[in-house]
């Protein structure tokens, strides 16, 4: 039933679900600005609460095995935006989700559904939880700045130096003081998953609501076609090809363990929609967010079902192997 969740992902109903109220009842006037409030509130206090889960042990941690979480950081933060760079070059689809496409590859990794297919496929967990933990933690500074370096590029202006000082304060300001009132605060936190959970989730649904409802007041349904549509599906599709195909190759390269290398290739070509949306939210104007994030929705469904047919193929073939050992002793 777990795996089922991992490929069905029930969340995704609900962002649909969201996106299509925000098309037929759009938020507007002071709706729409006590909308963008409660999104805004929502993505501090779930920023706030990501700080107060992650333990210090983790962040020494990740210490060890340096080589494996440099590997998965730099598939994470530089392969990646160089694939998003490249399919800025298709001009087929609409600048806004060309842009969503370079959003997309500069986002970090996700962190529950990389530790869970890592499990399923019997790779390094340990190793896993602290590269996926690095990544989001990276992600809060490294995000905004590469958004700000490669998308103001080629006369773009989506962003502005004033609105990565916005995150800052927004998202790392929040997660910080959430990462020192851990003592105070963790063991609630920790023992309260599931509201945590909800918490994570509402903020995310609030946000894609008030981004998709300025964006369809914008005309957001008139200007993107059901061909342009497809076309950022295969995109997002070949995107994820490449990076599984570069890490899968990068592990061999560097001799990783068959434990290790599995981490690399599902913590590296992950991309986090919980972290991109509320991002996505405070870098760019309200209209431009609905095209934007549409990529990130998109790939984040197609990574949930490619990585759940590979892990359950490597755990199958460790499954098989282990039988073959406890065969050959007997």
């Amino acid at each position: 039933m777990t795996r089922l969740r991992l490929i069905l992902d029930p969340f995704l109903v609900l962002l649909l679900c969201t996106v299509a109220l925000a098309s037929v009842l759009p938020a507007r006037g002071q709706g729409a600005h006590l909308a963008s409030i409660v999104a805004d509130a929502g993505i501090v206090l779930l920023f706030f609460l990501h700080g107060a889960k992650l333990s210090r042990e983790a962040i020494w941690g990740g210490a060890k095995a340096w080589q494996l979480h440099l590997a998965t950081l730099g598939t994470t933060f530089l392969f990646f935006p160089l694939v998003g760079i490249l399919l800025q070059q298709i001009g087929a689809i609409p600048e806004n989700m060309r842009a969503g496409l370079l959003f997309l590859a500069l986002l970090p990794s996700t962190v529950q559904s990389s530790i869970a297919f890592t499990a399923i496929a019997r790779g390094n967990v340990a190793a896993a939880v602290v590269s996926a933990s690095f990544s989001n933690l990276l992600g809060i500074v490294l995000t905004p700045l590469l958004v700000a370096l490669l998308m103001q590029r080629g006369g773009s202006n989506l962003i502005s130096l004033s609105s990565v000082e916005g995150i800052m304060l927004q998202l790392l300001l929040p997660f910080v003081l959430g990462h020192l009132a851990r003592p105070w605060i963790g063991g609630f936190v920790s023992r309260h998953k599931t509201l945590v959970g909800r918490v994570d989730r509402t903020s995310i649904l609030l946000v894609v609501y008030s981004a998709f409802s300025a964006a369809v007041v914008e005309g957001l349904w008139h200007r993107v076609s059901r061909a342009e549509l497809a076309l950022l599906a295969l995109l997002c599709i070949a995107m994820l090809v490449i990076v599984l195909l570069f890490t899968w190759g990068l592990g061999r390269l560097l001799g990783f363990s068959r434990e290790d290398a599995i981490v690399l290739q599902f913590c590296g070509s992950k991309k986090s929609l919980a972290s991109g949306v509320p991002i996505a939210g405070v870098l760019f104007p309200a209209a431009a967010v609905g095209p934007i994030i549409l990529p990130v929705m998109l790939f984040h469904q197609i990574q949930l079902m490619a990585c759940a047919l590979l892990a359950r193929r490597y755990g199958a073939q460790a499954a098989d192997r282990a039988d073959s050992q406890m065969a050959t002793i007997s």
